[in-house]
């Protein structure tokens, strides 16, 4: 093992609780989509006393840190807004408790993914304290929005900000396995149209109802029949949303609304998503679209893009990936897991659109992702902080 290989994971052992109290610190701090500027505050003082190059806060409401002057850029991402608690009856726990405790840090987002963040500020510090000054500066980005439309917050950093780095890591959760793509997205809303009546003579009028259950099991059968990809997988489509109404509870309902959650594999393009809902819904929807996301940062900015998100994946020989192989064998001695997440990323927007490769290393598991009782282990933190500081030397050539 090479002497900055043991000087980062000394390093990052010298980090560990620090870096475990830097997490419990931000899950103390709710931080719902838009409402994040108190933990983007705490972030920012965190890096401050950290001593990063350079530490902003962009015009969407993310904060954005530098640690390096190289004129090459190696971004590393994790968001910082999460999902609500949903039933607080299911937690054994305050969901913001941050209890760090037996190698556990507990609460929402920790896996999802708060743990990243803290892990990416212990990274900072190891650099810091190595005199880091390699061929890449690192821009580490804590950003907003994504749980509401994720990649948005990427667009707006890439297309209104003009950062436009070389390679770049997503900390989203993945068991400290190198991923290298996932699936992409849409979201599709269908409009149905019936002819109201008296609900004692239904046969007088044409029930919303009976053509979006009948829209609703066509999406079941579709979802059987996606085509798939050797990496990714298959392609999905689910209804998430059902409501039909009509002028009272006494009535045939004239009106329907199917949401849809469609996941999309290598080659699927939104727009054959869309043609492929229409035909296998027919005559009983009367529009099948793409709606259009609008947000508001906590700063007041508002961005906007439809409701589409690249599928992406890079070679498994790709330098990047190479170099993530390379970081992990100098580190833990062992050949990473190579694979993919199962939910969709800022990597959507980072790779899918942009073109920017983009690989995945993150602390936690990616199960714990918005559901109760959620953690992620100390010991995942650690290798986790090792491994980013440890990345940017491979990729300059210096390890």
């Amino acid at each position: 093992m090479s002497d900055i290989s043991l000087s980062i994971l000394a390093a990052a052992a010298a980090e560990r609780d620090a870096t475990a109290l830097t997490l419990s610190d931000i899950v103390k701090i709710p931080s719902p989509s838009g409402g994040e500027e108190k933990v983007c505050r705490r972030i920012e003082s965190l890096c401050h006393e950290a001593r990063f190059d350079e530490v902003r806060v962009d015009g969407l409401g993310s904060v954005i840190a530098r640690v390096g002057r190289g004129p090459r850029i190696l971004a590393i991402d994790a968001h910082i807004d999460t999902v609500g608690v949903g039933d607080p009856s299911r937690w054994t726990l305050d969901p913001y408790s941050g209890l760090v405790k037996d190698g556990l840090v507990h609460g929402r987002g920790t896996a999802d993914q708060k743990g990243g963040a803290a892990a990416m500020i212990g990274a900072g510090r190891i650099l810091k304290s190595m005199g880091y000054d390699g061929e890449f500066s690192v821009v580490f980005t804590f950003t907003v929005l994504e749980e509401d439309c994720d990649g948005l917050c990427w667009l707006y950093l890439v297309e209104k900000e003009g950062v436009k780095p070389d390679f770049a890591l997503s900390t989203e959760p993945t068991s400290l396995r190198l991923y290298r793509g996932h699936r992409g997205r849409m979201e599709m809303k269908a409009v149905v149209r019936g002819v109201s009546a008296h609900g004692s003579a239904p046969e007088r009028g044409e029930s919303a109802a009976y053509k979006a259950s009948r829209a609703a099991l066509a999406m079941e059968r579709l979802n059987e029949s996606l085509a798939a990809d050797e990496f990714l997988g298959k392609g999905t489509v689910v209804v998430s949303k059902m409501d039909v109404h009509g002028p009272s509870q006494c009535a045939v309902p004239d009106q329907g609304e199917l949401y849809l959650d469609r996941r999309l594999t290598w080659g699927e393009t939104p727009e054959a998503a869309l043609a492929e809902v229409r035909r296998a819904m027919g005559a009983d929807v009367e529009s099948v679209t793409m709606p259009r996301y609008e947000g508001r940062g906590w700063n007041g900015a508002v961005y906007s893009q439809d409701l589409a998100f690249p599928t992406w994946k890079i070679p498994a020989d790709h330098p990047l990936v190479s170099a993530g192989s390379q970081a992990h064998v100098r580190l833990f001695e062992c050949e990473p897991v190579i694979g993919k997440w199962t939910f969709s990323t800022n990597c959507v927007a980072i790779c899918g659109q942009h073109g920017i490769p983009c690989i995945g290393f993150g602390p936690g598991d990616e199960d714990k992702a918005h559901a109760p009782n959620e953690y992620t282990r100390v010991d995942d933190l650690q290798a986790a902080s090792a491994f980013y500081a440890m990345l940017p030397v491979v990729l300059g050539g210096r390890a």
